[in-house]
């Protein structure tokens, strides 16, 4: 449609508000723009609801305004995103700092064999749980510098009124979240999800055996352990640091669980990991980060109502009839 057109047939009323041909125009403007404005609020906010959250209210705000004037619709809407999800974090860093919970951020998890149409864009440039955890650590302000120039390329310029800051104070936002990225050690991982398997699957079957030397030889000294139990059970929220130490958590908390549950292969934040199944229904969900062969991060949710809301896109059918792991369960291991 014409820019003619949308100042003429399509104009609003004269309040300001948009008229209902400039809304369709709007709303079919926004679905073309929908998944990009997902894939910003995924990494700004590290949750799925919240960044349906932020989508969602970004339309809000465009429906009442109008887009009169835009000469980049996509840059304005991501703008918009932006600030939207700047003002989320804004609240979450208050409540954050009152809490000392173990905070996992939502992965996204398809079946091994294949994503969902829906997640297709965020998994073909898939940010890692790993980063995602040191994001969750910057500043509100940091983050979104971070997020919008370093992976999505916006110019400083247009970042600045968002922080309500200069473009060169923006610019040293950016070049302190960089730092504190680079500084976090983020070892560079495998991309052969099928070797990144092999090591996941000798993981499970050295716990499940009871092999400490076996878990050792498959950890990075440094190995990270994250278990995010949620609010309910904080208590069995932790984070464990070092090989000798999560090997020891790993016999204590699986030797016995992985004779109660079934593993179902899928794909964390494009990388190897897991969905345990207990009675039909998926319980924890856990992502490794994998460098040079050995595991150097193991993030794990154990929420059952965020698991549920987690593996939503998947369907039950395809968790429960999903590729077994290669880790040596029999079914008669498996509860009935």
């Amino acid at each position: 449609m014409s820019e003619h057109d949308r100042g003429g047939a399509l104009a609003g009323d004269g309040t300001g508000a948009p008229g209902a041909g400039e809304r369709d125009w709007l709303a079919d403007r926004f679905e073309e723009h929908r998944t990009h404005l997902h894939a910003v609020a995924y990494r700004m906010l590290g949750s799925l609801d919240d960044a349906d959250d932020a989508v969602q209210d970004t339309w809000l705000r465009v429906s009442r305004s109008g887009a009169d004037d835009v000469a980049n619709l996509g840059g304005w809407l991501t703008t918009i995103t932006a600030r939207v999800c700047l003002n989320m974090l804004r609240s979450r860093h208050v409540r954050r700092e009152e809490s000392l919970e173990v905070r996992v951020p939502d992965p996204l998890v398809s079946m091994a064999a294949g994503s969902q149409p829906e997640d297709e864009a965020l998994l073909a440039d898939s940010v890692g749980l790993a980063l995602l955890v040191v994001l969750d650590a910057l500043t509100p302000a940091e983050r979104l510098a971070f997020v919008l120039h370093d992976m999505f390329g916006l110019p400083f310029e247009e970042i600045a009124p968002v922080v309500g800051r200069t473009p060169a104070a923006a610019r040293q936002l950016a070049s302190r979240a960089r730092r504190r990225v680079s500084g976090a050690g983020l070892a560079a991982t495998d991309t052969d999800l099928a070797r990144q398997r092999e090591v996941v699957d000798a993981f499970f079957a050295a716990a499940r055996d009871g092999d400490f030397d076996a878990l050792l030889a498959l950890l990075h000294p440094g190995v990270v352990l994250r278990i995010d139990a949620g609010s309910v059970h904080a208590a069995a929220s932790m984070e464990v640091r070092g090989a000798a130490a999560v090997a020891r958590q790993a016999l204590s908390g699986l030797t016995t669980l992985l004779s109660a549950v079934r593993l179902t292969e899928v794909v964390v934040n494009g990388a190897a990991g897991v969905v345990a199944i207990r009675r039909d229904r998926p319980i924890t969900v856990i992502g490794f980060t994998i460098a040079d062969g050995k595991i150097v991060e193991m993030d794990s949710i154990a929420d059952p109502e965020r698991v549920r809301r987690i593996t939503a896109t998947l369907s039950r059918a395809e968790v429960i009839a999903g590729q077994e792991s290669r880790s040596g369960f029999t079914e008669r291991q498996r509860p009935q």
